[in-house]
């Protein structure tokens, strides 16, 4: 099985060089400064797992793609998705399937538009990664879970396939039989943890010791009950853990969203927030005011970068 990652960043870069590590057919599709970088230094990763270093992994441009691969592996940022599609899309074939793994849903209906609904399998991953200056990907926490599996539910022949070729590589990978009910749960904390943090510009454990446990429960309840009127209310132990997450004290935890605004770059507020907000129409009695204050925030911060990039 052929498996095209496309880019070698911080998802791709620890994902796709865990599978090149356990022996698979791993090519991955790189712009030309990335390219150029891990040609000067390999692919190198530092995690708890264990470091890697791969020389010379396989790699190609968008123009180089001849033929196409059995698996597409996404892991772009939700504002770099249309470029990013058109990078890959000589590379989709009758029979590929594509393996997103950004957050939210918006890019599941995007690609599903351009490539077919067919294609495009549920997925998601559970790490905590970034590059640092030198290109290399830097391993922060001991979770790297990857769980991927047919949007509709039950399993399938190409599922079995690409658990087969996940076997034995050195991160956790499960093939789900409700990826869908997984994603939504992953994106109504994603969205709790970004909306909070981003909007207070502050960790989990100092928004704690300022009183403001409820806000945070607010947001997460908020979130919940928009899953809900999607028809995937979060089950028991994922709210239990959400809550436990959003209220705990002294907790350095902030969303990557967060990360992003303090570097002073994009920021997926459409993707993460936006899209979810659009998705709540009437919830009952609650109202997203304060995802919806989150979400002016980071509007506003965006309006400000352009401006002053004009």
């Amino acid at each position: 099985m052929r498996f095209l990652v496309v880019g070698a960043g911080a998802l791709g870069g620890y994902f796709g060089g865990r599978l090149l590590e356990a022996g698979r057919d791993v090519t991955f599709l790189l712009r030309a400064r990335r390219a150029a970088q891990i040609a000067k230094t390999g692919l190198v990763v530092q995690s708890p797992f264990g470091n890697l270093q791969l020389p010379s992994p396989p790699h190609l441009m968008a123009e180089d793609i001849r033929a196409p691969f059995d698996v597409i592996v996404v892991g772009s940022k939700a504002y770099d998705l249309a470029s990013t599609m058109d990078s890959f899309a000589p590379a989709v074939g009758p029979q590929t399937v594509i393996l997103p793994l950004l957050n939210g849903l918006q890019h599941i209906d995007r690609l599903a538009e351009r490539f077919g609904s067919e294609r495009v399998l549920g997925g998601l991953c559970m790490i905590s990664a970034t590059l640092d200056d030198d290109g290399r990907v830097l391993h922060l926490n001991d979770l790297h879970g990857l769980a991927y599996g047919e949007r509709a539910g039950g399993r399938s022949a190409r599922v079995d396939a690409i658990q087969a070729q996940f076997a034995g590589a050195k991160f956790d990978a499960v093939a789900s039989d409700t990826i869908s009910q997984d994603m939504w749960e992953k994106w109504v904390f994603i969205a709790s943890a970004a909306g909070l943090t981003s909007l207070m510009r502050a960790s989990i454990g100092d928004i704690v010791a300022a009183g403001g446990q409820d806000v945070a429960l607010s947001i997460f309840d908020e979130c919940c009950a928009i899953a809900a009127h999607n028809g995937f209310a979060p089950r028991p132990a994922a709210i239990e853990r959400g809550r436990k997450m959003m209220t705990a004290a002294a907790s350095p935890m902030t969303a990557s969203m967060y990360k992003d605004i303090v570097r002073g770059t994009p920021v997926e507020a459409d993707h993460i927030i936006g899209d979810l907000l659009r998705r709540a129409g009437r919830t009952g009695s609650t109202v997203p005011s304060v995802l919806r204050t989150a979400y002016v925030h980071l509007k506003a911060y965006e309006a400000k970068r352009a401006r002053e990039a004009a």
